[in-house]
């Protein structure tokens, strides 16, 4: 298995950096194939703007989607996205490692895939969620936060994390045919102990040992959705999320239902 690794953080000794040194030592064991893009050693320019296109589309006006479509149909992408772009093409598996920062990703791998999931190259009409371009690849994110796993529970200040997340699992990676994995999260590390640290590492190890087989999240597939890209009627939503008033359910309803599944899930792994 080819596997890439999207690495956001700018201290190579942070947890993320052993994070990431665990992944590509685990997954190199098992006979993977590993290439890591550390975006801040790499200098990565996050903003996607007119220096991304030397033959533009319309030279008087900037449609980014239209002028990235024209550039990947016309291999006129800039050097270094062309590179990324080729490193997701080779992988079965990203796994994206970051902080959360300001409850979402840093602005340096937003702006990485700002830039590298171009329009024509992760995503065009008709090539979306379950029919789209990254179909058969599986992505992961391996997370840190700066505060406890309390904050994010369902009554936590945070909010749930699977809410949290919902514009990267659903916005980013199934909208492009990702396959999502749940996600690893390691709490607040840097006020934890040392033997907790060593417990996120070695929990971390279990699941890449098992990412092949790893369940992924549930995303309703485009026949539950109607003509409008509604639930259909009768159709109870299951991601948590989203709930389906045309089939008599609630937010409350759907949000328990989701986080007593997760409980569930949760007390029959052996991760």
């Amino acid at each position: 298995m080819n596997c890439l690794i999207v690495y956001a953080h700018p201290e190579p000794a942070s947890f993320n950096g052993a994070l990431k040194n665990l992944a590509v030592q685990e997954l190199e064991r098992m006979g993977h194939t590993v290439v890591v893009s550390d975006l801040y050693s790499m200098g990565w320019n996050p903003a996607l703007g007119p220096a991304d296109f030397d033959d533009r589309a319309d030279a008087d006006y900037l449609d980014l989607s239209k002028e990235q479509e024209h550039a990947f149909a016309h291999g006129g992408q800039s050097a270094d996205v062309l590179a990324e772009q080729a490193k997701v093409m080779a992988a079965n598996l990203v796994l994206f490692q970051f902080p959360v920062w300001w409850f979402s990703m840093p602005a340096i791998l937003k702006g990485w895939v700002d830039r590298v999931f171009s329009r024509g190259f992760a995503y065009s009409s008709g090539r979306k969620y379950e029919s789209g371009h990254f179909k058969g690849k599986r992505a992961m994110l391996c997370l840190t936060t700066g505060t406890a796993s309390t904050l994010y529970e369902p009554n936590g200040i945070d909010g749930d994390l699977n809410h949290v997340l919902w514009p990267i699992h659903n916005g980013i990676l199934a909208y492009t045919g990702f396959t999502v994995l749940p996600p690893f999260v390691a709490w607040m590390p840097a006020r934890v102990s040392p033997q907790e640290r060593q417990t996120y590492l070695s929990t971390f190890a279990e699941r890449l040992r098992h990412v092949e087989s790893t369940e992924p999240l549930f995303f309703h597939p485009w026949s539950d959705y109607d003509e409008s890209q509604r639930l259909k009627p009768g159709v109870a939503a299951r991601s948590g999320v989203q709930w389906n008033p045309s089939a008599g359910q609630t937010f409350e309803a759907s949000a328990s239902d989701f986080a007593k599944g997760q409980a569930k899930a949760g007390n029959s792994s052996a991760t």
